[in-house]
C-alpha cells in the first residue's frame, strides 16, 4: 500500500531522529514529506519506530493511506515524480 507521511516537529533533534528513521520506509519528496510503499507488517513498524522518535504533546504526524485509484489522480509541478515500486529488485 502507498502512504503519504507528512510531520511538522519544532524540535531539530527529534525532527532529524524521525526523518532519518522514515527513510528505512520511503523516500523523502519534500523537507517533511516522505512517499513509502509499505506491506501490513512494514507500516506497523514504522509506526512504532514513529511513536518512539516523537512527542506527542508537542508534534504532529499525518500518515495518508492513498489507493491505487487516488494515486493516478496525482499531479506533481516541478521536479519529481510519484515513488513507485521498483520492477527490479537486487539482492
Amino acid at each position: 500500500m502507498f502512504y503519504l507521511v507528512t510531520y511538522d516537529i519544532p524540535n531539530d533533534t527529534r525532527r532529524l531522529r524521525l526523518s532519518k528513521a522514515l527513510k528505512d520506509y520511503g523516500e523523502r519528496v519534500q523537507f517533511s514529506v516522505f512517499e513509502c510503499l509499505l506491506d501490513e507488517k512494514l507500516f506497523a513498524a514504522m509506526m512504532e519506530r514513529i511513536k518512539k522518535e516523537i512527542d506527542e504533546t508537542e508534534d504532529r504526524v499525518r500518515i495518508y493511506q492513498v489507493c491505487e485509484a487516488c494515486k493516478k489522480t496525482v499531479t506533481i509541478l516541478g521536479e519529481g515524480m510519484l515513488t513507485e515500486d521498483p520492477e527490479v529488485y537486487i539482492v
